[in-house]
């Protein structure tokens, strides 16, 4: 039987590859060095296809991913040859500046980041907080209705749901503790009635509740009772905002605190380039070439 060049490449390789898969773990120092192929002065080693090879793989997955893998790394080493050779001057300038820009910015901004951890000024205070919050307040207005409730879901054979109706709108000590006490028996509780939230997530949590509706039920003051196959929901809504009114501090604090942060980082980002600057011209690592007429 006679065979082609092409398929006599094609065994070879997948001999090598299993013999690569079988022998990596015994012999890891000679795989890793060993070329498996060769596009002109590139080459590629068995280390390159190591951290790809896992344990729970089968010689024959091992080898099939190995084969896939070498292919692709050849049709692209082979398409950068062919590139080279057929792209003009000019444009192999331009991607090679590309290529030189992209690589600059890799390192510095890496070093950069590395030393803004290192400095490790992510504190933000309550006074700067409140403050920065004082002079945007215009900018922080909502774009949907917030609201602070409590609520409960019980289950439709719940037997004494007048009691929790009484304490959910009383909500004294004593109705905590006991609605706490009884908790177990309900299927879904939000007693934190101090913090805000908006009308969106409160409707995903009452599915009775829609955008048809909503205005009659989430008012300041109103006291809920709906109830579905899944069961009856009571609740009391203590304060609404409305779209366009401004947001509370404590609603938006996660987002002033990124916002303050992002800006000391470029604050300090600009400092640490122009202390770069004059540490280069001192050092005389930096010059300027100035042309006299």
């Amino acid at each position: 039987m006679l065979f082609s060049k092409h398929h006599v490449m094609k065994y070879f390789l997948i001999f090598w590859v299993l013999f690569f898969v079988s022998c990596s773990s015994f012999f890891k120092d000679d795989v890793e060095v060993q070329p498996i192929a060769r596009v002109g002065e590139s080459y590629l080693y068995g280390k390159d296809l190591q951290p790809f090879i896992t344990q729970g793989m089968s010689k024959q997955d091992s080898a099939a991913f190995a084969i896939n893998y070498i292919n692709k790394w050849a049709s692209k080493q082979l398409l950068l040859s062919k590139s080279k050779i057929n792209l003009s001057e000019e444009k192999l300038e331009e991607f090679n500046q590309l290529v030189n820009d992209y690589k600059t910015d890799l390192y510095t901004r890496a070093y950069i980041e590395a030393l803004v951890q290192q400095s490790n000024d992510t504190a933000v205070s309550k006074s700067q907080l409140n403050s920065f919050y004082k002079s945007q307040k215009e900018n922080f207005k909502l774009n949907e209705k917030l609201v602070q409730l409590r609520f409960v879901v019980l289950p439709n054979q719940f037997l004494d749901k007048q009691v929790v109706v009484d304490k959910i709108k009383s909500f004294k000590d004593n109705d905590k503790t006991y609605l706490d006490s009884i908790a177990v028996q309900f299927n879904k509780i939000h007693f934190n009635d101090s913090i805000w939230v908006s009308a969106s997530r409160v409707l995903g949590q009452i599915a009775p509740l829609n955008y048809g509706n909503q205005d009659k039920h989430l008012k300041k003051s109103q006291f809920f009772e709906l109830q579905d196959s899944l069961g009856v929901y009571l609740g009391k809504v203590t304060n609404v905002l409305e779209v366009n009114d401004i947001a509370p501090l404590s609603y938006i604090e996660t987002d002033i605190k990124r916002v303050l942060l992002n800006r000391r980082r470029l604050e300090y980002v600009k400092k640490l380039e122009t202390e770069i600057i004059d540490e280069g011209i001192k050092k005389n690592e930096f010059e300027i070439y100035v042309k006299e007429d």
